[in-house]
């Protein structure tokens, strides 16, 4: 197959795959063919195994087709992932005909918001097709035996699911019962049973905040610190996110300023490098360091004792 052609048939399976109904004529005026092509890119995708729907005049592929399945199991992308994928691209010489073709090859396809997903290990897949299922059709879904932080909770939940953390670790949800926005841990979902109930509560769908640390809280505490060669190159490995935030203020110097939710994740980064990073105009993340390493060196005294 030639690669327009190829490029058509993946444009075709995007628009197929929303959430609306189109018309063959309509299809084919956003490709720019025609709708004899159109016929004939559908009966492809007939053939290789997918499920075509019809209604009113309208067209799409069923997204329970095999193949879909298949494909979500294996491939999600976190915001990090393709903010790494974006960086790799961009950092090719402008004028490397290799870069032009890739991006020309995967935006013609793709959005960053269909990129910005995450691997979901093979336990949870499920779980979370069932929750993206749910997001976009509005509908609640019943988090089946869902075990709190304690341990001693296992009970169902019905909410109204409508965000992932970058990782999809975790998802936003109203929650019926307690009236608020919650989130809860994908891993500790028994089972996601999607319910024939309208969202309800809309208004109310607002995502908390996530520090570049991956720590989410209601407060925002500001955060300041200078960083030498390696601790940047450690942080932009570990956080890659950190580098909308990062600025180069040396040969072999980076200021990170940004705002975290508590000090725990940044703290194990800091106290893993402490001799890398310089912590500036935070007295109180200064003391917070300060009581870790106190604490440590007390541990250690306990030991040798």
């Amino acid at each position: 197959m030639d690669q327009p052609k190829l490029e058509r048939l993946l444009r075709l399976m995007k628009l197929l795959t929303a959430n609306n109904y189109l018309t063959v004529e309509e299809i084919a005026a956003r490709l720019s063919i025609t709708p004899r092509s159109v016929y004939r890119y559908i009966d492809t995708f007939r053939e290789a195994g997918f499920v075509i729907k019809k209604r009113d005049g309208c067209v799409r592929l069923d997204k329970s087709s095999p193949y879909f399945k298949d494909i979500s199991e294996l491939i999600h992308f976190t915001e990090e992932e393709a903010y790494i994928l974006k960086s790799a691209i961009e950092s090719i010489d402008e004028n490397n005909i290799l870069k032009q073709n890739l991006k020309k090859k995967l935006y013609t396809v793709y959005n960053y918001k269909i990129l910005a997903e995450t691997i979901v290990d093979g336990r949870h897949g499920r779980n979370v097709r069932q929750l993206v299922s749910a997001m976009e059709k509005g509908q609640r879904v019943m988090l089946k035996k869902y075990a709190s932080s304690n341990g001693n909770d296992i009970r169902d939940r019905k909410v109204e699911a409508f965000a992932f953390t970058t990782n999809y670790e975790q998802v936003w949800c109203y929650c019926l019962e307690d009236q608020e926005v919650k989130l809860f841990r994908v891993s500790r979902i028994g089972a996601v049973e999607v319910l024939q109930e309208s969202w309800q509560h809309q208004v109310a769908h607002i995502a908390g905040y996530i520090d570049i640390f991956r720590m989410h809280s209601s407060e925002r505490l500001p955060l300041k610190l200078k960083l030498g060669l390696r601790s940047t190159s450690l942080l932009l490995e570990e956080f890659p996110l950190a580098s909308k935030q990062l600025r180069q203020i040396s040969d072999n110097e980076w200021m990170l300023e940004t705002e975290i939710c508590s000090y725990d994740g940044v703290g194990r980064f800091v106290l893993g490098l402490i001799g890398d990073i310089e912590i500036i105009d935070s007295p109180e993340f200064l003391q917070y360091i300060a009581d870790q390493v106190k604490k440590m060196n007390d541990s250690l005294q306990s030991v040798s004792d």
